[in-house]
């Protein structure tokens, strides 16, 4: 993995023109701190942590990056062992982190640019630094989602362990530029969290006179090779990239990440009119999604041609990037990437959702008065209203210069006023989660458990009734799609999901296997899919009793499964899903309860387990 993850690192946690290789530059900076103050060798080692959890940025969306870094006191500071999250699943830094120490441990300090995550009682990374020993944790920011901001550092607390919030008491620059590192790395987590809105970055390519094209149009290549390569890791650093409609008619881009890692963020183009061509390389979704926003009514025909491509067509009254970034904020989107041309950045930026720009400039003149600019108009006529970019980072590349800032600050989320929780812990009567209908969708949300993209083992058995132990509901869900077919390669394909690292890794392999060879999929699939999943369901309910008394604590609450793209298992964008995962949870839950008889089996189809 380090091959493919191992440059993606300073996009984010930028570096001067001529830095030095993280590495020696670590060295060097323990050098200096070791003979300084122990808050310098503490926010020395908590940029470390930042740096390792960078390394699966755009891996592990939507889910935080982590990165821990354990070392000895007795040893003057030693690092004994090292670890970051590489997505959903797999095993957490802290736990990475004591497995390389190991004896050592005891008595050591461990730095965490993050406070774990403690979701749905998955306590894996706090129980491995209680177990190893560990007798101080330097958190570097606590967990910017309110029901979970906390609780690691509690549970720490309350078996005797050392916790120290970096900055909490004690401020200096050093530290300032820790926390910096810190929240640079989550920034796309925590705009999320603040802005309701996902984390979107703007990337132009110019010349040195301002141009992104020449009069005629054409502009390729304004950066170098080296700069293309960068954008390919950029963008696998994202959820998705987002175009014009322009950019789709003039340059015909396949929007891929090539060069840039596994992962492959969706498309999605902005087009009111859809005068979009009917042949174009994104419309071939064989392995990566296409998403079409546009205004409602444009062309109907042209939508239906685009479904049956498979591309997705979303309608918005007013094509407006806000109401698109609040509607992708919905389906869970985390971070966004613009290529658009002039006239969409200018609008984006406009509405206020562009939070970051990242400018190659190459040592160009090209001139033109008719020459198009990176941002079209904004409005403003002197030049004290324009917009300054914070915490600017300049780099080489190649002959090009990367100029990247922030055009919004990064959030502070520490809150000014007592979290709902820990009013609760003191007066009881208040509860965070009184509601008539309860809303799911992801695992991060207070009930995300019931997702079944939840991280909770099962065990089912296989076509020989054999248990065999899947990573989630939605590994074991999207498998099934490919058994019991004689082809070899459908088995090959279940093992493969199996395998997956993480329930949206699974999930993305079963849709792209189901896309590409439909021949794969067993006949049946569209008759059994929901028995599969309650089946599924029920054994994950009956394995963890936790989960199973949070289903039972909401009852006489709707439960709604809150995705807006998905209208056969969620709620749909206003309602119109008809939440099939909502209706199994309340029939399990009915069952559960003993009251099977209840009217909520009404709500669910006529299928082989209720007919």
């Amino acid at each position: 993995m380090a091959h493919l993850l191992g440059g993606l690192a300073t996009p984010l946690l930028c570096k001067p023109i001529s830095a030095a290789s993280s590495s020696s530059s670590f060295n060097h900076n323990y050098a200096s701190a070791s003979a300084s103050s122990s808050h310098a060798l503490d926010s020395l080692y908590i940029k470390r942590a930042a740096e390792l959890a960078d390394k699966s940025a755009g891996f592990t969306a939507p889910h935080p990056n982590f990165g821990c870094v354990i070392s000895v006191p007795n040893g003057g500071g030693t690092v004994v062992g090292e670890g970051y999250l590489y997505a959903e699943g797999t095993t957490p830094a802290e736990v990475q982190a004591v497995e390389a120490a190991g004896e050592q441990c005891r008595g050591a300090t461990a730095y965490i640019n993050m406070e774990p995550g403690d979701c749905h009682s998955d306590r894996s990374a706090v129980s491995a630094l209680i177990k190893a020993g560990i007798s101080r944790v330097v958190v570097g920011i606590r967990h910017p989602l309110q029901h979970l901001r906390g609780n690691a550092i509690h549970a720490l607390r309350s078996e005797g362990l050392q916790v120290n919030v970096l900055g909490e008491d004690t401020q200096n620059k050093t530290i300032e530029e820790a926390i910096k590192s810190c929240l640079f790395v989550n920034a796309p987590l925590l705009y999320r969290a603040a802005c309701r809105v996902p984390f979107s970055f703007l990337k132009y390519a110019m010349t040195l006179d301002g141009k992104i094209a020449a009069s005629s149009g054409h502009a390729s290549w304004i950066s170098s090779k080296k700069s293309r390569t960068r954008v390919f890791e950029m963008r696998g650093r994202s959820d998705a990239v987002i175009v014009g409609g322009n950019t789709v008619r003039r340059d015909n881009p396949r929007l891929t990440a090539r060069h840039g890692g596994g992962h492959l963020p969706g498309r999605i183009v902005l087009s009111q009119t859809l005068d979009l061509p009917e042949e174009a390389h994104i419309w071939d979704v064989s392995e990566v999604p296409t998403i079409v926003a546009t205004q409602r009514g444009a062309r109907r025909s042209f939508q239906r041609l685009l479904a049956s491509k498979g591309v997705e067509v979303v309608e918005f009254d007013i094509l407006d990037p806000r109401d698109v970034m609040e509607y992708l904020y919905d389906r869970g989107y985390l971070s966004i990437l613009w290529e658009c041309g002039g006239t969409l950045a200018a609008s984006a930026i406009s509405s206020g959702v562009i939070h970051k720009v990242h400018a190659f400039v190459a040592p160009k003149i090209i001139g033109g008065k008719n020459a198009p600019s990176p941002v079209g108009e904004l409005g403003m006529v002197e030049m004290t209203q324009a917009l300054e970019l914070t915490d600017v980072c300049y780099e080489q590349i190649g002959p090009d210069i990367l100029i990247n800032g922030f055009l919004q600050p990064v959030p502070d989320l520490t809150p000014t006023i007592p979290s709902v929780q820990e009013t609760s812990a003191i007066d009881p009567t208040i509860s965070p989660y009184e509601s008539s209908i309860i809303f799911f969708y992801k695992t991060w949300d207070p009930y995300g458990a019931f997702s079944n993209f939840s991280l909770h083992p099962i065990q089912m058995p296989d076509e020989n009734e054999e248990l065999v132990t899947w990573s989630s509901v939605e590994h074991y869900y999207q498998a099934q799609k490919f058994v019991g077919a004689s082809d070899p390669v459908a088995k090959s394909c279940i093992e493969e999901i199996k395998c997956a690292k993480s329930p949206e890794e699974a999930a993305r392999i079963g849709r792209r296997i189901q896309r590409q060879q439909p021949n794969l999929v067993r006949p049946n699939w569209e008759s059994i899919k929901i028995d599969v999943m309650y089946k599924a369901l029920k054994c994950k309910f009956t394995t963890f009793p936790y989960l199973n008394s949070l289903l039972l604590s909401t009852a006489g609450s709707v439960l709604v499964e809150g995705s807006p793209h998905d209208l056969f298992w969620g709620g749909g964008r206003d309602g119109e899903g008809l939440n099939y995962l909502g209706r199994l949870l309340m029939k399990l839950r009915s069952e559960f309860l003993g009251d099977s008889s209840t009217s909520q089996n009404s709500l669910l189809p006529q299928t082989s387990e209720n007919k």
